[in-house]
């Protein structure tokens, strides 16, 4: 497949794939989203490639859905079926990319926030440049963490941590998302691609099919609950967009003003 919005680069056993959208900061346009679930797809039939890297275009890892795409505007409105319809864009990307068989590593660069900290939270390891911050800003909006990212995120934090990270909703430097244990290797932003190139490569030389057997296990075990529970994940998000509190949030962000909620 031909990517727009990606860049996709295969070498022996290796696929660095980039978010390639750098003037938008790499924001998830619907377009983008799209590509990443094809190429999740193609990677499920792909029995060459044994390691996945993916990193951000220029500056930044990846800014969070994109509010400014024209696609996102059409998906929030008209009637609620027609929105729950559309949000499942995001979810089923975040399904597709944790179910890549291949092992997955995300390279933060930069500023990692929304829907690119969810997608590094669905891969398997995550190394950050030592200038990294990641964040979920979405409480700050009066809005739900979805995207079924709040399963992905507690395992990897543990309860305390993540209601931390999820409700305080603050942009964390790499070395707090480090002793969280969210972030497996600090490498000097100069060296973080190479560094990641050379953990896939680590990863790669493993025998594919016992490497592959034993991630899809591990990812059963931790994961067995996750869909039981945030099977209302959609839902929540529409609930959340139609309060009082989200219009507050959204005034509050553009004004540059901390939010005052009523519960509304």
């Amino acid at each position: 497949m031909k990517y727009e919005n990606l860049t996709v680069e295969k070498d022996e056993g290796i696929a660095l794939v980039s978010l390639n959208r750098p003037g938008s900061n790499n924001t998830l346009s619907v377009d983008l989203m799209l590509e990443l679930e094809a190429l999740a797809d193609e990677l499920q039939s792909d029995l060459d490639t044994r390691a996945v890297v993916f990193t951000g275009t220029g500056k930044n890892f990846c800014l969070g859905a994109d509010v400014m795409d024209p696609k996102q505007a059409e998906i929030a409105t008209g009637p609620v079926l027609k929105r729950y319809r559309g949000y499942s864009v995001g979810p089923r990307m975040i399904t597709k990319l944790n179910q890549i068989p291949q092992i997955t590593i995300a390279a933060i660069n930069g500023i990692c926030l929304g829907g690119g900290t969810c997608i590094a939270s669905a891969l398997d390891f995550r190394i950050g440049a030592d200038n990294c911050r990641c964040g979920l800003p979405e409480n700050n909006l009066g809005m739900n963490l979805s995207w079924l990212a709040l399963p992905l995120i507690t395992n990897l934090l543990g309860p305390a941590k993540a209601k931390r990270f999820v409700i305080l909703s603050k942009n964390e430097s790499a070395q707090t998302l480090y002793n969280w244990g969210w972030l497996d290797e600090i490498i000097p932003a100069d060296k973080l691609k190479e560094r990641a190139v050379e953990m896939a490569k680590e990863y790669a030389a493993k025998a594919p099919l016992t490497t592959q057997m034993i991630k899809r296990s591990v990812n059963t075990l931790v994961q067995a609950l996750d869909q039981p529970i945030m099977h209302m994940d959609s839902e929540q998000f529409i609930l959340s967009t139609m309060t009082e509190d989200f219009k507050e949030g959204i005034e509050a962000l553009l004004q540059r003003r901390p939010p005052i909620f009523k519960g509304k």
